[in-house]
């Protein structure tokens, strides 16, 4: 999919790789960028069009999709990382409620649109959806979850023309990384890098120095060829 002159939404669009993407689809041609976010919007240009978007806010979304015609590309940015020990049920439901509910919710939303334009779903679930950073279980927990959404999205709407994309994005310099003192991408690298993936119609995108460390080894590995194994199963009458 080439991003030029394709409509595209955005959630967790005001700040790091959320913004960064904005910049990269305005950079890359994009007719219309929908930048879902909390607070107010600071981009100005005029293919920019902000969205009041907490995802976890069934009446943000429902008036989200009220005010988008038209959806080539839908990416689930938004997200939050807490430090947590999982000492409190709280915690952990807090997080999938922002990080695997909040886009399952907006998918199933703006899924028509998609449907009809037979666009893409973009997921950036971090690479600790494969393995847990200790300080912030609860936060790896719902991007496991999230991960395996979206390989059951894949799976369910390949018959239909829907593309279903996971970013397994390593260490980036945003907040939500802030005081840890390791090797860190860009927001602006991570959004190239997923934005490249996109076009390419990689399933799983690897944006990173970090992450392409250990993209090989997943595509070629035991538990993506289970993915497609059982991706057969999948039910065909969907695509009526």
């Amino acid at each position: 999919m080439n991003i030029q002159n394709k409509t595209v939404l955005i959630t967790g669009a005001n700040r790091g790789i959320g913004r960064a993407l904005v910049q990269e689809a305005l950079r890359r041609g994009a007719k219309r960028v929908y930048a879902g976010m909390r607070g107010a919007s600071d981009i100005v240009d005029p293919r920019v069009t902000p969205l009041t978007l907490d995802v976890t806010d069934a009446s943000q979304i429902e008036e989200a999709v009220a005010r988008v015609d038209t959806l080539d590309v839908l990416i689930n940015n938004a997200g939050i990382a807490l430090f947590d020990d999982l000492s409190d049920p709280k915690v952990v439901a807090q997080h999938l409620a922002v990080n695997l509910f909040g886009p399952l919710n907006v998918i199933n939303a703006f899924l028509p649109l998609l449907k009809r334009s037979k666009g893409a779903i973009v997921n950036n679930v971090s690479t600790m959806a494969l393995a847990p950073f200790p300080v912030t279980p609860a936060y790896a927990i719902s991007k496991a979850a999230a991960f395996n959404m979206t390989q059951s999205f894949r799976a369910l709407l390949a018959a239909q023309g829907v593309s279903v994309h996971a970013v397994l994005t390593g260490p980036t310099d945003t907040d939500m990384t802030r005081g840890f003192e390791i090797p860190k991408a860009s927001p602006e690298s991570v959004a190239q890098g997923i934005f490249d993936g996109v076009e390419k119609g990689e399933e799983d995108i690897f944006p990173d120095p970090a992450s392409q460390s250990i993209a090989e080894g997943w595509r070629t590995g035991v538990v993506k060829a289970m993915e497609h194994q059982f991706a057969a199963f999948a039910p065909q009458a969907a695509a009526a």
